[in-house]
């Protein structure tokens, strides 16, 4: 009963944290001191490099976008040690010529025996070189 409590409030702080991860910092609360952490172009272990990654990600949505989001569809529970987070991501590049960004995912997390987790695997629908073509056409063409 309190694992499951404890679930829920995992849910609930990714479904604040994950809409708004370009604009200011998450919850590091929910995850273990060693996460691991991958995704189709990092891949590291450590809270502490778990942090980077979050801060790298919000300067760089500053730095080359006039406009980025983060669409959460469903958080949710899809096995006993395992959440399920469906997402897009989508923004307008900082180029003359509005160059868009589109591309959907999904983040798997890992929870231990106490509820926190210490696995965090991010699923992306295209290729990372595939997303990199959208910043040269205008409008983000898919």
């Amino acid at each position: 009963m309190e694992y499951q409590l404890q679930i829920e409030q995992v849910i609930k702080t990714l479904k604040q944290d994950l809409p708004t991860l370009f604009q200011k910092d998450i919850s590091y609360n929910i995850y273990t001191q060693d996460i691991y952490f991958q995704d189709p172009v990092n891949q590291f272990k450590y809270k502490f490099n778990y942090r980077i990654i979050f801060w790298t990600l919000r300067f760089h949505a500053r730095l080359f976008f006039t406009q980025i989001y983060f669409d959460v569809h469903e958080v949710y529970q899809s096995a006993e040690d395992t959440i399920l987070a469906k997402w897009t991501v989508r923004g307008v590049l900082r180029v003359p010529w509005k160059a868009g960004v589109f591309f959907n995912g999904y983040s798997t997390y890992k929870l231990n025996r106490n509820g926190l987790i210490y696995e965090h695997i991010d699923t992306w629908d295209r290729k990372p070189g595939k997303i990199l073509k959208q910043f040269f056409r205008k409008g983000g063409d898919s």
